[in-house]
């Protein structure tokens, strides 16, 4: 809408670029003098308003209103698009309507908290269910996308109210999420809705994953906080990077709540450091991007002073997602140190069976302790089956000797630090087959259903107990 006074000008900037444009006289007797529409690439919107602005000054006390067209029909504007795009690596909204999609992705505080603690409790539930549809289906509903973009545009652009803003619900949203999922959580505990001990909830399959993140967590969230910042600045819809997003936030801090209401805060220090992570790095790398991307301040003295700010955060967070991330890449270290201390073990242990003919190694499982990142192993549980009507013989002490001779240990543990072995003895019955063909389908696959040899486990007698093998 052209103030009065200022016809001339806007048209005179429109005809040096070239643009098209329909003109229609305002009647109403208001301080408009006419509405002017034309159509613009998309990467021509921001030059061409900061054009008319600084031109013409054209500013918020008018209205400029940009709609996106789902289609043009005319060569002239095809040429226009041409000359817009040529050079350019890729198409991105102006600055204005990057703002308004920012301020739009952060909702109210009531919604945003209230969706905010239903995802958690959502979460918490596929959690305790083992279920991952469910911890899917909490991830849909969070509205974690926004208020991270909402800090990082608010930082470029230097929007102040919305950066703060941004800030406000990404640490509003932490705490309530944790919170949520802690009571819930504790609720289904004390309430004697999930009677399981700590060591059982932490033994879920979609627990357990999440206590002991590594390296590979922390490019889900570099990849999400990409992906969330180039769908913002392109125009495309969110949505599905909003799912991205959560992804990466809300099922560790569901774990955090659940290890509070257990009394082990302990035993998620791993995904509360996961989560800390992945705030930090969905910032990064959302504010590097559009930082790159060129969009700064409509106000020129103000451009110096937001690019000095907009480097000092990528710089504070760039050191504090690196101190953090080495505490990730020490946890995949040491998920790698003990996976070969389990295929060591269980090598012993085979090794040790393949002289007992009568014996098959029916489960094999290794037990670590809950330290964070450094989880050492602290037994080593394996179940021997054993023809029925015969005693089986004491192999703990034998096994301990074995275990023990492996080479420096995983964590080149000293002497002093052990690993308890444990044997449990079960009767195993056969049929269609000698004992010793059972014992090494046994050995090679377990107790599968495939083997032509049956085996019916009898009974079980108590386990033998090796109090440590002391891992040199």
């Amino acid at each position: 809408m052209i103030p009065a006074g200022k016809r001339e000008a806007v048209l005179s900037v429109l005809d040096e670029n070239g643009i098209d444009y329909a003109l229609s006289d305002e009647t109403s007797g208001r301080r408009y003098t006419g509405v002017v529409s034309f159509p613009l690439p998309t990467n021509a919107v921001e030059p061409i308003l900061d054009q008319l602005r600084e031109e013409t000054g054209i500013d918020r006390d008018a209205y400029t209103v940009v709609l996106d067209a789902e289609t043009v029909v005319s060569e002239r504007y095809d040429q226009l698009e041409k000359e817009w795009t040529e050079g350019e690596e890729g198409e991105r909204i102006a600055r204005d309507e990057l703002i308004t999609r920012a301020a739009d992705l952060a909702p109210d505080w009531v919604p945003f908290l209230v969706m905010t603690a239903i995802s958690a409790v959502v979460a918490t539930s596929g959690l305790l269910l083992d279920s991952a549809a469910v911890v899917v289906g909490s991830m849909v509903i969070a509205p974690l996308i926004g208020p991270a973009m909402a800090t990082s545009v608010g930082s470029v652009v230097d929007d102040r109210d919305l950066f703060v803003r941004g800030i406000k619900l990404q640490a509003a949203g932490a705490l309530l999420a944790v919170a949520s999922a802690a009571a819930f959580a504790g609720l289904l505990r004390f309430g004697n809705i999930v009677p399981l001990g700590t060591n059982e909830v932490l033994a879920i399959g979609e627990v357990r994953e999440r206590l002991s993140p590594g390296v590979p967590s922390l490019v889900v969230a570099l990849a999400a906080g990409i992906a969330g910042a180039l769908s913002l600045s392109s125009g495309v819809s969110s949505a599905l990077v909003g799912v991205m997003i959560a992804a990466a936030l809300v099922p560790p801090t569901a774990v955090v709540g659940i290890g509070v209401a257990w009394g082990r805060p302990g035993a998620v220090v791993g995904s509360a450091v996961l989560v800390a992570v992945n705030f930090l790095s969905i910032n990064l790398v959302a504010l590097a991007v559009f930082w790159y991307q060129g969009y700064q301040p409509e106000q020129w003295f103000r451009v110096g002073e937001a690019r000095q700010d907009t480097i000092k955060r990528i710089g504070a967070l760039a050191v504090t997602v690196l101190i953090l991330s080495s505490v990730l890449a020490g946890a995949t270290y040491a998920s790698t140190q003990r996976a070969a201390f389990a295929d060591d073990a269980r090598a012993e242990t085979e090794s040790l069976l393949a002289g007992e003919p009568s014996l098959s190694l029916i489960d094999f499982e290794v037990e670590h302790g809950a330290a964070f990142p450094f989880r050492s192993p602290e037994r080593v549980v394996v179940t021997v089956g054993y023809p029925p009507g015969e005693e089986p013989p004491a192999l703990a002490e034998r096994l301990a000797e074995r275990i023990d001779s492996i080479g420096g240990g995983p964590f080149g543990l000293s002497s002093g630090e052990n690993v308890a072995v444990a044997v449990r003895y079960t009767a195993v019955e056969t049929a269609g087959g000698d004992d010793s063909s059972t014992a090494q389908a046994l050995r090679e696959g377990g107790m599968s259903g495939s083997q032509s040899t049956a085996a019916t486990i009898v009974s079980s007698t108590p386990s033998t107990f090796s109090p440590s093998a002391t891992l040199m």
